[in-house]
């Protein structure tokens, strides 16, 4: 088989399907749970984990412009994310759709790093997730030994790992056990939670948004943008640490990319999947944007480089004190939604990989019962748990950003093929000016990966070789 081997989006949608007589995906996701899920997946790591060390690191005041330069990148790519969603509603999201317009090759690479991006994510979120439980148990008086609770092992000077002599993070760990549990119970269960935790969650943000405003104060946000500084840890503030800010922070855009893994489980795909992905990310970015003001404006940027930054930028006020718990318990139930469609999300790109014979068989089955696919599912939760288990938020966040940026960019770039390649396939949402908005993305994507540090391009390039060996040694022959 051609390494440029391309699938139809008929063959596509046929293979998402399995074979006839065996269990497939159950279709039950309505608008309100895509857009949903999308909330779920946005509204977290950025507000209660990222926005704080983002700050703080790189971009200060300035983070506001990070998530405005994130954002711009998002509307490019949601826009192209809508409609391949709409065209081929089936597992695969960015996998499947570079499969039907570049091929086999570059599907692999762009599957191989949506591994990267939702496993990493899940990882991310679960140690950011921790550190706001191990906060609310210490309100109700209950401590868990900081052994149990940090990562054991850290990262100096771009690869050298140094053991911390903490044991595991321990809650990050039971929360990624948990998560997995209700994925394989049910998709439909498991919107049902992630909505009731969504309304919670908003409320929550709008908490702190409508009574932070009136406790700002303003030359916390002068000078926006920082001088910059350079050290042995590189560059900070000035413009390059705004733009190297977007980049991290990037990573809390991922949810309606994740929205898109979904679609072959919403009932109607062709209308709603647009909805659930361009409402969530609109919705989000606006959030972003006021909550990293009312953070900067409560107190100096540097305060704000913890685990969790919002708790600390409200103890910072005597009259918000009172939105501590809420806080905790908002940061505690939102960060599990962003596990939730994380993990749904890498359990469906494995499971459309599989399916295309790509990945081992196993993980392309269905649960007879539950409709799941649940030994991708049980994958998943093992591969997150060692990630969370293990390592910091800092190193895990930057990775996701460049996974996501790099499949972001790919799939603008598909659209434009496919819209020259094949103009006259049904489109029930189109990219409104798709010759201008594609170009962009993939131009406003490779910005924001040239803003992150050489490290982490490293990471990414030793990622892909690895993949490199999987699929030439096994994927590609399996295929075949």
């Amino acid at each position: 088989m051609s390494l440029w081997t391309k699938k139809s989006i008929d063959q596509a949608r046929a293979d998402g399907d399995g074979d006839e007589g065996q269990p497939t995906l159950a279709r039950s996701l309505n608008a309100w749970n895509l857009t949903a899920l999308g909330i779920g997946a946005i509204v977290g790591a950025g507000i209660f984990v990222l926005t704080g060390s983002a700050a703080a690191q790189y971009a200060g005041p300035g983070i506001v412009l990070s998530f405005v330069l994130a954002a711009t990148a998002c509307l490019f790519a949601g826009l192209c994310y809508a409609e391949f969603a709409a065209m081929v509603p089936v597992a695969g999201s960015a996998y499947t759709y570079a499969y039907v317009t570049v091929g086999q090759f570059l599907a692999w690479i762009i599957g191989w790093d949506l591994a990267l991006e939702y496993l990493f994510a899940s990882g991310t979120v679960a140690v950011g997730w921790s550190g706001y439980f191990v906060n609310l148990l210490k309100q109700v008086g209950l401590v868990i030994p900081p052994a149990l609770t940090s990562a054991p092992l850290t990262v100096k000077n771009g690869f050298h790992f140094e053991t911390t002599g903490a044991l595991l993070n321990l809650p990050a760990v039971v929360l990624v056990g948990v998560i997995t549990v209700l994925l394989y119970l049910g998709i439909r269960n498991s919107a049902r939670v992630n909505g009731f935790i969504v309304l919670l969650k908003l409320l929550v943000v709008f908490l702190v948004i409508g009574f932070g405003l009136f406790y700002v104060v303003p030359a916390h946000w002068s000078p926006l943008i920082p001088p910059e500084v350079v050290d042995d840890k590189g560059s900070h503030y000035g413009w390059s640490g705004v733009l190297r800010g977007a980049g991290v922070i990037f990573f809390a855009y991922i949810g309606f990319d994740a929205v898109s893994t979904t679609a072959q489980e919403a009932v109607r795909p062709q209308r709603d999947m647009p909805i659930g992905i361009l409402g969530s990310l609109i919705f989000c970015t606006v959030l972003y944007i006021l909550m990293s003001l009312v953070l900067t404006g409560l107190v100096p940027y540097a305060d704000l480089n913890v685990a969790h930054p919002v708790v600390v930028a409200i103890e910072a006020v005597q009259q918000l004190h009172w939105l501590a718990l809420p806080v905790d318990i908002g940061a505690v139930a939102g960060l599990t939604t962003v596990m939730l469609v994380m993990m749904l999300g890498q359990s469906r790109v494995l499971f459309a990989m599989s399916r295309d014979k790509l990945l081992p068989s196993p993980l392309g089955k269905v649960h007879p019962k539950f409709r799941t696919p649940h030994v991708a599912t049980v994958v998943t939760g093992v591969c997150a748990a060692v990630l969370a288990g293990l390592f910091p938020i800092d190193i895990l966040g930057e990775l996701v950003s460049i996974g996501t940026l790099l499949a972001f960019a790919i799939v603008c770039g598909c659209v434009l093929i496919l819209r020259i390649t094949q103009p006259d396939t049904p489109r029930p949402f189109k990219t409104p000016l798709f010759w201008l908005v594609c170009p962009l993305g993939v131009l406003v994507c490779g910005y924001l990966m040239y803003g992150l540090p050489g490290d982490t391009w490293l990471r990414l390039i030793i990622w892909m070789v690895f993949g490199f060996f999987v699929y030439f040694g096994y994927s590609r022959r399996r295929a075949a």
